[in-house]
């Protein structure tokens, strides 16, 4: 993969346009779920995609994530603004900035919450970012929970033409982000001038790019935000800026056998899943130091 155009063998292929579907959440904060689709669960390992914000929450209010269970997976929390502060069940109690990445592996299984710290929500606050989650391989998915938290300045920033790639997790264009990951996988928040250029090559079998702001062409045609981007596996795939743009690329290799998705709980086990349920529904999961006067309820 390259940060600079290059002639082309073959031109790249859409697979598929994926249009988010909005929720509003009430006070004007949106989400907006990318993944998983209807034709197109998952993008390499990632199989749950949400894009929030930007909204503005009024003084004394703000995200309210209360305490949910998660395993067989990873997620990952980037912000473009705003604050979270993250809690789990090993004790964590981590605030989330702009630029820096909280992932969090669920493994056997980990309880966690996310809310607006209390002295930012004194006054009126602003939430924008992603929410994605990476499914872990058969092998990982039972692994120990774990949390790690890598700052901005420590994330490999790639430069040149009019381009910049901050390496959020997984390897791309060369280099290798801190974040420990699972399998074979990117993730990159990119910014492009006008007219600037970002080509990825087929290193990975699934590839994808996620819209956030400006306009780009790709192949042959013009595309704005929001929207997610599949290529093709093995077309080049070349974005050029037709205006200053941000943009997240996504992907990897796709993972050994179909996983099953239900609320937050990812296994290649539908019986696990079964099981996670009635751990959480008798409350066999542990609890977060700080935080766990109220929790999400199993859904009906």
């Amino acid at each position: 993969m390259s940060p600079r155009a290059a002639p082309a063998d073959r031109p790249a292929d859409i697979d598929l346009v994926i249009e988010p579907r909005t929720r509003d959440l009430g006070d004007g904060f949106e989400v907006r779920r990318v993944l998983p689709f209807a034709k197109r669960h998952m993008v390499g390992p990632f199989i749950f995609f949400d894009h929030f914000g930007p909204t503005n929450f009024r003084a004394g209010t703000g995200l309210d994530v209360r305490p949910h269970p998660h395993i067989g997976l990873a997620t990952i929390t980037y912000l473009f603004d705003g604050e979270i502060m993250h809690r789990d069940s090993l004790g964590t109690a981590q605030v989330i900035r702009p630029g820096a990445v909280n992932w969090m592996t669920a493994g056997r299984g980990i309880v966690h919450s996310e809310r607006t710290p209390p002295d930012v929500r004194r006054q009126q606050s602003p939430i924008y970012g992603i929410q994605s989650w990476v499914a872990l391989p058969r092998a990982r998915e039972e692994i120990d929970p774990g949390f790690e938290h890598v700052p901005e300045a420590n994330l490999p920033l790639i430069e040149g033409d009019g381009v910049a790639v901050r390496l959020i997790a997984g390897r791309l264009f060369g280099k290798t982000s801190p974040v420990a990951t699972q399998s074979p996988m990117f993730y990159a928040d990119v910014t492009l001038r006008a007219g600037a250029t970002v080509t990825m090559t087929p290193d990975y079998a699934q590839r994808a790019a996620y819209l956030l702001e400006g306009a780009v062409d790709c192949a042959g045609a013009r595309h704005g935000p929001p929207l997610m981007l599949v290529f093709d596996s093995k077309a080049r795939a070349v974005i050029t800026a037709r205006q200053p743009a941000r943009l997240l690329l996504i992907g990897g290799e796709p993972l050994d056998g179909e996983r099953h998705i239900w609320w937050n709980l990812v296994s290649s086990s539908a019986e696990r899943i079964e099981q996670a349920k009635r751990d959480w529904q008798a409350g066999r999961f542990p609890k977060i130091p700080g935080d766990s006067d109220e929790f999400i309820p199993l859904p009906a």
